[in-house]
């Protein structure tokens, strides 16, 4: 994994522009301590940032390709999970390798079908190729989204990197936010809007979308959304298929010149995918895989069962454990180590977000770096096989909103009365407009048709967050994390699947569970889902609300002028009577105070001008 960024402009001498795209490559070394590299030919300017993992002698980028009098070059962002199947096909087309990295297969792969090159990749990437002889920049993201790319149209030119303070960090982007920054800031986050950079004029490449820019205009293209197709398979033959898929997933992402690990919580998801890989390390003789878990100073003394969270990991992580024969790693985190994290999270994500979650991953990642490259992680299963709670909620079904925020009054009581006033209707609109955009059949159920729509606002949006929290934190590391459930075959399989085979046995991911049923301890398979663990000791708390005491003092707080004091107060003085969660399922009055912190921090460290 990297950081990529580039400058497209044909009016720019780049000799003369070096102090910027030095700031701008430096913005991205976290992502990539191993190496650096810059490709200048006007009119284009590319930026690389290693982490190196495959074939690491000879993957230096950006790197340049010539074949049959064609000349490209590329700054590429990922891995690869069919390298071997393509390059085998690119050599009987004429095509020579001088390196194993997948850089050289993604490149040889436009070389060869230009900007239908995506059809062929399975993997998780953001590339950018800029085409000597057509003068253009091709650029591309993952079907799934797993890695960021972000951009910046201006007057002469085009700019776009992996993160958006590598924007920021050229003087052409200003840190602005206006008014439908704003909304987001208040009434999306940390579920931001696909394509939306908070920042005035930041933009993303969608998730399974392409573009080219030409000097001139930036054309895009979606290549990969979720079509409906009519799924034949009975409940058996569903079990083996979903295994089978799981399986080789899994398995392809194993592939690591670097030592690798897997996280471990003892859920249904990350257990899979530990059982997986210690069976290919077996298999392949191999060392025992190294699984890694994390908690909390003193959680279990004060560790509150709720209906989200009716249990701790540690008892289902022992078991685990002990049938695969794992190296386990307990990550325990100190809780004032959490809060004064909270910045550095925002360092990380460039926005602020998931709070003590985002602080505790990160903090999580620095410890697994210490000894690992290249770590798998459970995420997104829930999202492709109705994990969550809302999906079995009748009463919550069919309500028209993001059933992970119902209700937007504790985003309201925070803010001053007739700030953003049409707060709830931009909210409103984003969720209409994603289920006016789901593909159905004309044979779907009300039903099968509502799961369509939770599938979608889930993946296209609950999920993108969970993606980009896991992708900044880790690789602020400097740590490359692989998620076997976004394999793109996995996704369009899930989205096709009948509720009935999917929740079976009126089960959350019931058809994952019974797919290996056999395989795992019975404990494991049955257990009932359980999100990332959270600190719940009060110490937390304190910190969390003695900060946000002294920002609502605070006169220069760029926040002074937008929160409702007494709104904020509350949460201080009656934090358990917060009944609907900020977002999710856990985020309620001490994640809620770290939010504000995070927010308070991200205006001040970024010298946000708000514009409205």
């Amino acid at each position: 994994m990297c950081g990529i960024a580039g400058w497209f402009d044909k009016k720019v001498d780049f000799t003369e522009k070096e102090s910027i795209i030095d700031a701008m490559s430096k913005t991205l070394a976290r992502r990539g301590p191993d190496d650096s590299g810059v490709y200048v030919n006007s009119p284009v300017c590319l930026i690389h940032r290693r982490l190196a993992v495959i074939d690491v002698e000879n993957g230096k980028q950006p790197m340049t390709k010539k074949h049959d009098g064609k000349v490209c070059t590329i700054a590429y962002n990922g891995e690869l999970y069919n390298t071997s199947e393509i390059r085998n096909e690119l050599i009987s087309l004429g095509y020579k390798f001088d390196t194993k990295s997948d850089t050289e297969v993604v490149l040889s792969s436009y070389m060869e079908w230009g900007e239908k090159c995506v059809d062929k990749l399975n993997g998780i990437f953001a590339f950018a190729v800029y085409d000597t002889d057509k003068r253009t920049l091709f650029l591309a993201r993952d079907r799934i989204g797993v890695k960021p790319l972000f951009f910046y149209e201006c007057n002469d030119g085009f700019l776009f990197g992996s993160e958006i303070k590598t924007l920021l960090a050229n003087p052409l982007v200003k840190p602005v936010v206006d008014e439908q920054g704003l909304m987001e800031l208040f009434f999306m986050l940390p579920g931001r809007t696909l394509g939306q950079g908070i920042f005035k004029g930041i933009k993303e490449i969608l998730p399974g979308e392409c573009a080219v820019y030409d000097g001139e205009r930036l054309m895009r293209k979606r290549y990969f959304t979720l079509k409906a197709r009519e799924h034949t398979s009975d409940v058996n033959k569903s079990m083996t298929e979903v295994r089978e898929l799981l399986t080789d997933a899994v398995e392809r992402q194993l592939v690591s010149d670097v030592p690798l690990c897997c996280f471990l919580s003892g859920g249904l998801d990350s257990s899979i995918i530990s059982y997986i890989a210690s069976n290919y390390n077996k298999k392949h003789g191999l060392p025992d895989i190294d699984t890694y878990s994390v908690d909390y100073t003193d959680n279990a003394k004060y560790f509150q069962k709720s209906l989200f969270q009716p249990t701790p990991d540690s008892e289902f992580i022992d078991i685990m454990v002990n049938a695969i024969s794992s190296n386990h790693h307990n990550v325990v985190i100190d809780n004032k180590d959490l809060f004064y994290a909270l910045e550095k999270a925002v360092d990380a994500r460039d926005i602020p977000a998931m709070a003590d979650v985002d602080s505790s991953l990160l903090l999580f990642c620095k410890k697994i770096k210490e000894d690992f490259t290249v770590g798998l992680s459970g995420e997104c299963a829930d999202e492709l096989f109705g994990g969550y709670p809302w999906y079995h909620n009748k009463d919550i079904l069919f309500e028209e909103c993001f059933p992970w925020a119902r209700s937007l009054d504790i985003r309201r009581s925070v803010i001053k009365k007739g700030f953003l006033p049409k707060g709830e209707e931009y909210v409103k609109e984003k969720y209409l407009d994603t289920c006016k955009n789901t593909d159905t059949l004309s044979t779907d159920t009300k039903l099968d048709r509502r799961m369509r729509e939770m599938f979608n606002l889930n993946f296209y949006w609950f999920m993108q967050n969970l993606l980009d929290r896991k992708d900044r934190t880790s690789m602020y590391n400097g740590l490359e994390v692989r998620v076997p459930f976004c394999d793109y075959r996995i996704a369009e399989y899930a989205y096709n699947l009948p509720w009935n085979i999917k929740a079976l046995n009126g089960r959350e991911k019931g058809i994952v569970r019974e797919a290996f049923r056999g395989y795992l301890p019975d404990s494991i398979i049955d257990r009932k889902k359980s999100p990332y663990p959270k600190t719940h000791n009060p110490i937390y708390f304190k910190l969390c609300a003695d900060r946000v005491k002294k920002i609502l003092e605070d006169k220069n707080s760029p926040l002074s002028e937008i929160l409702d004091k007494e709104g904020v107060q509350t949460i201080i003085d009656y934090p358990d009577k917060i009944s609907s969660p900020w977002y999710g399922q856990l985020m309620k009055a001490p994640q809620i105070l770290a939010y504000i912190i995070q927010l308070d921090y991200f205006l001040r460290k970024n010298n946000v001008s708000i514009l409205i």
